[in-house]
């Protein structure tokens, strides 16, 4: 089952946030653009390649580049014939590079910015789900914040986890890079499904860490 093929449009100060559901695991892409120059944020190019190339043509702008949240397969499915179609540059987080059989040409590591256009999107780390994914954000003046987290924290929680060491870590970085930097009223954007806000995820961080998961 596929996602609606209607792309979900946010628009904020200078930026416009488009996102569609695509594949058999009903992966978030998102297109990320700056009105002001046209160029773009591509963020997993999970699959159906011709969906993810209508979104793009769809919106006029040039992908300046693909970013890749995390090493699992369901997140780059289309990334190859994608970056060849649209001619753009790859991203993807230092320790989780190896996992991808696109070679990147850039490896994201905590502090890091990425630049498209005008916008100036801060990369964190968020260790655990993987051990390379990455989030982004970008903050406008005049709007809340708006964060990518990949499947690193969802409505609910966070992402899956493999071990007790795992999930603290994820916990952790969650806790520390995402809730204690960012405003309550900061939209959430997952790698799957619908997104939520920190404010209402956040009364629940401590019930997390009790459960484990």
């Amino acid at each position: 089952m596929t996602g609606s093929h209607a792309p979900e449009v946010v628009e904020i100060p200078g930026a416009r946030i488009s996102r569609i559901s695509v594949g058999p695991m009903d992966n978030n892409v998102y297109l990320v653009e700056d009105i002001a120059t046209k160029s773009a944020l591509l963020i997993d190019a999970a699959n159906e390649t011709e969906r993810i190339l209508e979104l793009v043509e769809g919106s006029g702008a040039k992908v300046g580049l693909i970013l890749t949240t995390h090493q699992h397969p369901d997140h780059w499915q289309s990334l190859a014939d994608v970056a060849k179609e649209l001619g753009a540059p790859t991203a993807i987080g230092r320790h989780d590079a190896s996992g991808v059989p696109v070679p990147a040409d850039q490896l994201l590591a905590e502090g890091d910015e990425l630049r498209i256009g005008e916008l100036r999107l801060p990369v964190v780390e968020l260790r655990g789900h993987t051990p390379g994914s990455v989030a982004v954000s970008l903050t406008r003046a005049g709007a809340p914040t708006h964060v990518f987290t990949g499947d690193s924290l969802f409505p609910g929680g966070v992402g899956k986890t493999t071990s007790p060491k795992d999930f603290a870590s994820l916990i952790g970085d969650v806790s520390e890079r995402i809730f204690d930097r960012l405003p309550d009223p900061t939209v959430v954007h997952p790698g799957h499904g619908k997104g939520t806000t920190l404010g209402s995820e956040r009364p629940h961080l401590d019930e997390w860490r009790e459960r484990g998961w």
